[in-house]
């Protein structure tokens, strides 16, 4: 019984010596058992338990980091970016069944009315899938130059991109802008080379084009020595040579493991908590909810947290709840770690551009915040306001200017291209963004809801050179795709509008001719219309932001044709619509409300004239030869809320409903007018 109770105690001083080993790293665990008269059986070193567990850590890290692959899908509008995404997910087994899958149909990241509708990508989109035991975090784009700034802001959760280029056209001006913000970040690319099945495709020369894109932006060593992936995101297929292709995307999937690094992953330690807001989603139960990459620590639900931004105050809360992406949703997770790309909620007052950092004992052992998120400034600008035209609030549900003011406000939480300021008018707000379909996507998206708007011409937004002086605008890159018999009037259309020619050729593809020009935005306002009238509709016309030069003086010639204005108030005649459609082209049809001064019609020469539409047949008892002699009517031209931002002038308005589009002209600018006379 003795002898029992001295083993006992002396594994009982055994286990303390391993305890304490790591505050006495002198100690040796053998020395204790040799006290006791009982030879070690492992001879141990006398490494401190500290090194050990960094090793552990060490090791559990990298572990944990080569288990997902965070990708941004980049590209040029229309070349196939969301439709390789959807044939991703159809093969990742996220649907049950073939059922499910016809169910979800096409376009299943393009979730929005107006994406599906204008066949854009105009919004981010985050999923994820599972290859094996890995984790694959994909982040869709949009392509559109527009809309730039959700590329520069999702590229801050990625780790690489794909670079998707269309087999005929290769790399285009997007192409360009998106992959050098890529570049910059330190990124590795794999290029896939999508539309393999097209007649026309010339793999050879796209990479090579790829290649030579590659250089001219500074890539490093590194970065050049791109995989390279033929696909066919509609067939589902993808293949490491033009001519090998696979049944599915598995080459494609492979290429992604072995070509896009790991993230890297420094710390898992809660203190460490560094997370960067790119995105903000509303929940209509759970609120505002921040999407974020953990770039460092650990986050767990029920966390004391911080939202800093440099030199600005802490705003403190707890994390409520917290979700990672789960195929095309979201699933709740007690925690998440570096590497990671998380949804959480219970801070009301997030923003992008904020950094998640732990609040624990008050801060006090707090990581700093990351530096904020940077995008390009914007170039265009619009006027939105309260609608004053005789025929406001027949329609719409939010008409004052408090309710126009906090919806464009709100916008600013998730729009970070977009600006928006007050103007010397009460019931007027100037708005800011990237061109003019990134504003016009905004007052589509008012419309739906209930707003009533009047949207004044865009404008570009002018700058001063610091060091010269001079007022500089804003200039794009342009690139025109058009049959050889209609090269004379584009070519003739753009120098009209200020434009200098940088570059023209034969594309041996589908034997279109290449146009590439430089172009002040001002050119470019209203440009692409006139650009479809010219070619009958067979004009491509890419264009992206190129840099600030010198203001040109004078105006650039914009429309050449004037407006048909009406001359009454009054509802739209059929007798009136044959008398007035001679003069030009008609906007309206007989039963429309029209009131003096508002735009019907485009005339067919310079200036504007007034045209009464509302008159009447005067009643008679009188009988003629041609009664029975009826006038045909032409139908009226259907004006999209783009066209009509294209077609206003320097001295017209945009009046905006939930149903109605009416152009009429500025009283304020008639006044003036008259006045100078």
């Amino acid at each position: 019984m003795r002898c029992f109770f001295g083993l006992a105690a002396a594994a009982s001083f055994l286990l303390s010596a391993q305890v304490c080993s790591a505050f006495t790293p002198s100690f040796k665990v053998g020395q204790a058992a040799n006290a006791f008269g009982v030879a070690p059986a492992v001879k141990h070193t006398t490494l401190p338990m500290s090194a050990v567990a960094e090793e552990a850590t060490a090791a559990s890290t990298a572990g944990l980091a080569d288990k997902i692959r965070n990708i941004a899908v980049i590209a040029h509008v229309d070349h196939g970016k969301t439709t390789l995404v959807d044939s991703l997910i159809k093969q990742s087994g996220v649907f049950r069944d073939e059922g499910q899958i016809e169910e979800a149909g096409d376009c299943i990241m393009d979730s929005e009315d107006q994406e599906r509708e204008r066949g854009i990508t105009i919004l981010s989109k985050n999923l994820a899938v599972m290859r094996g035991d890995v984790k694959i975090n994909i982040m869709d784009t949009p392509g559109h130059a527009d809309f730039g700034g959700e590329v520069e802001r999702v590229l801050n959760m990625a780790d690489g991109v794909l670079l998707v280029v269309d087999s005929v056209e290769g790399p285009k001006p997007q192409t360009r802008f998106v992959l050098d913000k890529a570049l910059q970040k330190g990124m590795k690319a794999l290029v896939v080379v999508n539309k393999i099945d097209r007649p026309a495709a010339r793999p050879d020369y796209v990479v090579d084009k790829c290649f030579d894109l590659f250089v001219e932006l500074g890539a490093t060593d590194e970065q050049t020595d791109f995989q390279v992936i033929y696909a066919s995101g509609l067939q589902g297929i993808a293949g490491r040579e033009p001519d090998e292709m696979a049944d599915d995307f598995g080459p494609l999937f492979d290429a992604i493991m072995e070509a896009i690094d790991p993230p890297v992953i420094e710390s898992i330690e809660s203190d460490d908590l560094q997370c960067l807001v790119s995105n903000i989603v509303v929940d209509p139960f759970k609120g505002k909810m921040g999407i974020a990459r953990v770039s460092r620590g650990t986050v767990k639900a029920g966390q004391a947290v911080a939202l800093a931004q440099p030199e600005k105050a802490k705003k403190t809360g707890r994390v409520t709840e917290l979700f990672v992406f789960d195929n095309l949703g979201k699933k709740e997770v007690p925690e998440a770690k570096a590497g990671e790309i998380i949804m959480f909620s219970g801070l009301n007052d997030v923003e992008i551009g904020d950094t998640l950092i732990t609040n624990e004992n008050a801060g006090a052992n707090a990581a700093d915040p990351l530096p904020p998120i940077a995008v390009e400034q914007p170039t265009v600008r619009m006027t939105l306001g309260v609608n004053k035209s005789p025929l406001a609030g027949r329609e719409g549900k939010f008409l004052t200017s408090r309710m126009i003011r906090d919806r464009l406000f709100k916008e600013l939480d998730s729009n970070v291209a977009l600006q928006v300021a007050e103007t010397d008018s009460a019931d007027r707000y100037e708005v800011s963004g990237r061109g003019q379909l990134h504003l016009t996507v905004l007052i589509e998206t008012m419309r739906r809801e209930g707003f009533e708007l009047e949207v004044g011409p865009p404008s570009v937004i002018l700058k001063t050179n610091e060091e010269t002086g001079q007022v500089e605008e804003p200039w794009e890159s342009v690139e025109c795709r058009v049959p050889e018999e209609y090269v004379g009037g584009v070519i003739d259309l753009l120098n009209n509008r200020k434009g200098e020619l940088v570059d023209m050729g034969l594309e041996e593809g589908e034997g279109l001719t290449v146009i590439k020009y430089i172009v002040p935005t001002r050119g470019m306002l209203g440009l692409r219309s006139a650009a479809l009238t010219a070619t009958r509709g067979t004009v491509i016309l890419d264009s992206v932001f190129d840099s600030y030069r010198p203001k040109i003086p004078g105006d650039i010639q914009g429309r050449d044709k004037g407006s048909l204005l009406a001359f009454a108030d009054g509802a739209v005649t059929t007798f009136g619509i044959e008398g007035a459609q001679d003069r030009g082209k008609l906007f309206c049809k007989p039963g429309d409300d029209v009131y003096k001064g508002m735009i019907i019609g485009m005339h067919q020469r310079p200036g504007d004239l007034e045209v009464n539409v509302c008159k009447t047949k005067a009643l008679t008892n009188m009988r003629s030869a041609t009664k029975g002699i009826t006038t045909g009517i032409v139908a009226p031209v259907d004006m999209s809320l783009d066209a009509c931002v294209e077609y206003l002038a320097a001295d017209e308005l945009l009046e905006v409903t939930p149903s109605l589009f009416r152009m009429a002209k500025n009283p304020d600018m008639q006044g003036k007018k008259k006045s100078k006379k």
